[in-house]
């Protein structure tokens, strides 16, 4: 059986992790209130360190390592955000970085990545299997694998996010959350479990991915192809083991959302917050905009996850919405 991590475990990355992860801004719109007729706290991980949530996991499962895997090495696969977030937590703590890539993944997270020190090995998203890839670079060169979400120390770390939100705003009515392979989700039940036990804690992911929700409705993690969104970083195919009971353990649903609503909740925070938000970091408010009349007098929480996108695919977007 699995022992899963607890908000005890949340409490104490935080501490593991201060000095190093920002604490992010919790900005409020008033288009957002008037359009949703609640009071909407946005909680901007587009404002992290590397640009994303991922920092925070990354920092706290790093900082947790022996002297001897600092000295042999980091392995780890992602589309993007959790590879900047490994590379750039392996520099500060001193140690090398590997990291698997899609051949696909957004050319400034490539470059990120890269520049943050990490050795990047590139793959077919659609043809092979980036874990395989990752565990036998782990048994070659004696690396420490981290995977992208299903780990107690990433899970953790992932749910400083909302304990910082909800220390600020106090209690809340409803939280969504952006889900690919659940580490966020995970980490933010256990934070909003703790801090606000009556909030109703949604996981969104794109229509084309919608496994997680599949997996909640079977009572069993079910697995996809690679789908097909324009959300990078929610392009996973099954939730972990230890991402999948916790949220199945606290889920109050998974929602999902299209491509063309992501792209609306993009020009949503470019022009009336004056923010940059990657796509996959657009799924948890395209759902509280989906979800508005429910919503009604409520006091809610949107995780914007994360605002690493490539300037020309944006321009691209937007162009063709």
């Amino acid at each position: 059986m699995l022992a899963l991590p607890d908000y005890g475990d949340v409490i104490a990355a935080a501490q593991r992790i201060a000095g190093h992860a920002n604490k992010t801004p919790v900005l409020t719109s008033h288009t957002a209130n008037a359009d949703v007729g609640a009071q909407v706290f946005f909680k901007c991980e587009n404002f992290q360190r590397m640009g994303a949530f991922k920092f925070r996991g990354a920092m706290n499962a790093l900082a947790r390592f022996t002297p001897a895997q600092r000295n042999d090495g980091v392995v780890t696969f992602s589309s993007g955000n959790h590879a900047q977030a490994v590379a750039l937590a392996a520099r500060e703590l001193g140690m090398p970085a590997t990291i698997v890539m899609p051949e696909d993944a957004p050319a400034a997270k490539v470059a990120a990545t890269k520049g943050y020190g990490g050795k990047v090995v590139s793959f077919n998203r659609y043809t092979e299997n980036r874990e395989e890839i990752c565990a036998r670079l782990a048994e070659k060169h004696g690396l420490t694998m981290i995977p992208p979400y299903d780990h107690p120390d990433v899970i953790s770390g992932q749910g400083t996010a909302v304990k910082e939100l909800l220390e600020e705003t106090g209690p809340l009515d409803a939280l969504f959350v952006c889900l690919g392979g659940g580490g966020l989700l995970s980490g933010s039940l256990l934070a909003a479990k703790a801090l606000s036990p009556d909030c109703m804690t949604y996981g969104v992911e794109p229509e084309a991915g919608n496994d997680a929700q599949q997996s909640l409705r079977a009572g069993k993690i079910i697995h996809i192809d690679t789908p097909r969104t324009i959300a990078d970083g929610a392009q996973t195919q099954h939730l972990g083991n230890y991402t999948f009971e916790i949220i199945r353990r606290d889920v109050e649903d998974i929602l999902t959302v299209s491509d063309d609503e992501l792209i609306a909740c993009m020009r949503f925070y470019a022009e009336r917050m004056k923010m940059i938000v990657e796509p996959t970091g657009c799924l948890s408010f395209a759902a509280v905009r989906k979800m508005k009349d429910s919503l009604r007098g409520k006091r809610v929480g949107v995780i914007v996850s994360g605002g690493n996108v490539d300037l020309a695919r944006l321009a691209d977007y937007f162009a063709a919405a």
